[in-house]
C-alpha cells in the first residue's frame, strides 16, 4: 500500500518525496521521463540557481504574482533552510552576484543526483508511467491511473510543472489532471522567455554580444526594470540573462507599448561619454563618420548605430556639430530595440499563470475542492523573477505539501 503519490520527477516532485519518505511514508513518485530531475539539469545553464540567499521579505518582493499565497511556505521552509539541505546531502553551495546560490561545481547534475541519491536510500519508488487521471471517491482522492493499470493512495501531489520546455516532459499535464477535477486553469503565459522585436537592425546583429550594459525596460514613459549584465542579438529580437529578466515584468505585451533601452556605456555619465567622443573624434579628424568610431562600439553595432543617429556615415568627423556628436551620445546611452512580443511558451524557463491559488490551501498546498490532492512548483499560479527565486518556490512548497501530506 502506498500512502503518497507523486506526479512529476522535477525539483518539486523529487523534493516532495525526499521530505516525505524522511516522515516515514511510503511514496510512488511517476515520472514519464527515465531520467529524473531533467529540467533542473539545465537550469542556470546547467549550473543550477538553487535560491537566494536572502530573507523571506526579500523573496516575496521578487514574485510579482501572487506573492501573499507564498508567506506561510516561506516561514516554514525558507532559503536557509535549502542550504543546509543540500550540504547535508554533500552538495557543497556558494553564494554570487545577486545572493544567487550555486553549487561549488557549478554543475545542476550534482543537484539532480542528490536527490535521486536521497530518493533511492529512503525506498521511494520511482514508477516510469505517465499519469492520464487522478481517481476519487466522494470528494476524496483514492489513486491514480497511469497506463492501463490504476494504483491507490489517499494522498496525491500533482508537480508536473509548467508548459516551458516542453522536451524535458513539462507539457502541461498537471493543469489537465487538475481542470479534469475541477480546478480553475489561469492563463497560460511564458516568463523568462527571449523577446521579438520589430526593428530589423536586430537580425543585422545577430548573434552580438553585450556585455557589463544597463537594461532598461520602458512601460510608455515609465521605466518598470533596470539592470546590468549581459544580453544578445538574435534573428528575431533579444535574448539572454538581462532579456529574460526583463520579460517577466511585461504583464499586457501590447504592440508599442514597450521598448528596451540599452545603455552600452553605464561606467560612463552623459559628460563622459561627450568626452570619451570628443577624444575619439580627435584622433580622426578627417576620417569618414562610420570609420572614426571602431573603437567605441562592436563592429557588428556600428552600421546600425550610424543609421540611427542620422549622421551620413561618409561625413567627415571634422565637419560634425555639437549638436550631432551630443545626439549620438545619448543614442550610446539609450540604444532602443522596440518590443513586439514574446517567444513561444516552450521556450520560456517558466509558465507564468496556472492553477488558481484561490483553490490551494496556502498553509498546506491541499485543494480546497478535492481532499488529499495537493500541489507543489510551478503547476501552481505563481512566478517569480530570475535569481533562484523559482527554485525556492518549488522546495518551500514540496517541503508544505509533504508535511501535510
Amino acid at each position: 500500500m502506498t500512502d503518497i503519490i507523486i506526479i512529476g520527477g522535477g525539483a518539486a516532485g523529487c523534493f516532495a518525496a525526499v521530505q516525505a519518505a524522511r516522515f516515514g511514508k511510503r511514496v510512488a513518485l511517476f515520472e514519464k521521463n527515465e531520467k529524473l530531475g531533467r529540467k533542473l539539469r539545465i537550469t542556470g545553464k546547467g549550473r543550477c540557481n538553487v535560491t537566494n540567499n536572502s530573507s523571506v521579505e526579500e523573496h516575496m518582493k521578487n514574485i510579482p504574482v501572487n506573492p501573499r499565497f507564498m508567506y506561510s511556505s516561506f516561514s516554514v521552509f525558507d532559503s536557509e533552510s535549502t542550504m543546509d539541505f543540500f550540504e547535508e546531502l554533500g552538495v557543497p553551495l556558494k553564494t554570487e552576484r545577486g545572493n544567487r546560490v550555486f553549487p561549488v561545481s557549478d554543475c545542476a547534475n550534482d543537484i539532480a543526483d542528490a536527490l535521486a541519491k536521497e530518493m533511492k536510500k529512503l525506498g521511494v519508488e520511482v514508477i516510469n508511467k505517465r499519469v492520464t487521471k487522478i481517481l476519487t471517491e466522494n470528494g476524496a482522492v483514492c489513486g491514480v491511473k497511469a497506463g492501463s493499470a490504476e494504483y491507490s493512495a489517499p494522498s496525491v501531489l500533482i508537480a508536473c510543472g509548467g508548459k516551458s520546455y516542453p522536451a524535458t516532459g513539462s507539457t502541461g499535464d498537471g493543469y489537465t489532471l487538475a481542470e479534469a477535477l475541477g480546478h480553475t486553469v489561469t492563463e497560460l503565459k511564458p516568463s523568462l522567455v527571449p523577446l521579438t522585436s520589430q526593428d530589423k537592425y536586430c537580425a543585422e546583429m545577430m548573434g552580438l554580444s553585450l556585455r557589463n550594459v544597463t537594461l532598461k525596460l520602458m512601460d510608455g514613459e515609465k521605466c518598470i526594470y533596470s539592470e546590468l549584465g549581459e544580453m544578445l542579438f538574435t534573428h528575431f529580437g533579444v535574448s539572454g540573462p538581462l532579456v529574460l529578466s526583463a520579460s517577466s515584468h511585461i504583464r499586457d505585451m501590447q504592440p508599442n507599448r514597450y521598448k528596451l533601452l540599452i545603455d552600452l556605456k553605464p561606467a560612463l555619465s552623459q559628460e563622459q561619454m561627450d568626452a570619451r567622443i570628443q577624444r575619439d573624434f580627435a584622433e580622426n579628424l578627417n576620417r569618414d563618420f562610420q570609420n572614426g568610431i571602431r573603437k567605441l562600439l562592436p563592429a557588428k553595432l556600428i552600421p546600425v548605430a550610424v543609421r540611427l543617429s542620422g549622421i551620413a556615415p561618409e561625413q567627415k568627423i571634422n565637419g560634425i556639430t555639437k549638436e550631432q556628436r551630443r545626439r549620438f551620445g545619448d543614442l550610446i546611452k539609450a540604444f532602443p530595440v522596440r518590443i513586439s512580443g514574446f517567444r513561444p511558451i516552450d521556450e520560456a524557463i517558466i509558465t507564468s499563470g496556472g492553477i488558481s491559488t484561490k483553490e490551494i490551501n496556502p498553509k498546506t498546498m491541499e485543494s480546497k475542492l478535492v481532499s488529499g490532492l495537493f500541489f507543489a512548483g510551478e503547476v501552481i499560479d505563481v512566478d517569480a523573477y530570475t535569481g533562484g527565486f523559482n527554485l525556492q518556490i518549488a522546495f518551500s512548497t514540496a517541503y508544505t505539501a509533504a508535511v501535510n501530506m
